[in-house]
């Protein structure tokens, strides 16, 4: 009797493991799919006024930040953020995959860049520019190296963007905040940290319409000799 239960359990038990893997094999396959362009845009479009942030200064900032030894550092956790203007910024978090200690973009997320692509040349966005900004968790490198690598990761990404999707490169402005602005402060070792940020950062200028030339004046014709 005994044996019969367990012949007749067991594929009732393979049934329930089966279904079990089925299910964590689709969380996966939702926690990595890539954002829709209508998700991009959604999270972009709500743009009221320009950050106050002066780029070329800032990145010569956080390069100095990076490099300095502070004797009372107070760690990464309390680190101040260096740009906390950006939080005001309609702002899509990416999660773009790049080879190790690399700024080359995985396979895997070129998917995710082409959305981004599409997304910047929707309607409602096209009057903007954009700020790509990477990041870095905290890890075994120096924070100097590591505000190097979001840098190069960020310039990557925007020659993705203007050479392969043709997005005008004067939309585009990438800027690399390394260890000097997590996304979750209160853990700074978490892969959260080394996500890519798009931000819509300030609308173009407009243009002048240029104005025709106004014609010549008629030259007068000679008076007739009488």
């Amino acid at each position: 009797m005994q044996a019969n239960r367990l012949f007749t359990a067991g594929p009732v038990i393979a049934l329930c493991i089966s279904l079990g893997l089925a299910l964590l094999a689709g969380a996966a396959g939702a926690q990595t799919a890539a954002p829709t362009r209508d998700d991009i845009v959604g999270k972009l479009n709500h743009f009221e006024e320009a950050a106050e942030v002066d780029l070329p200064a800032l990145k010569q900032q956080v390069m100095e930040r990076a490099k300095a030894r502070i004797k009372n550092d107070p760690g990464p956790v309390n680190r101040p953020l260096i740009a906390p203007d950006l939080a005001k910024l309609p702002t899509f978090n990416a999660a773009i995959q790049f080879d190790a200690d690399t700024p080359i973009i995985q396979p895997a997320s070129y998917q995710t860049v082409g959305r981004i692509a599409d997304a910047l040349v929707h309607s409602s966005l096209l009057p903007y520019t954009f700020l790509i900004v990477g990041h870095v968790e905290s890890n075994a490198k120096t924070r100097e190296a590591n505000a190097i690598l979001s840098q190069r990761r960020a310039d990557a990404i925007r020659d993705v963007l203007v050479n392969t999707f043709k997005i005008s490169t004067k939309r585009l402005h990438p800027i690399g905040l390394g260890e000097e602005q997590f996304l979750d402060r209160a853990r700074p070792t978490s892969a959260v940290n080394s996500q890519l940020q798009i931000a819509t950062y300030a609308k173009l200028p407009e243009e002048t319409p240029a104005h025709p030339a106004a014609p010549a004046p008629a030259a007068k014709k000679p008076a007739k000799k009488r």
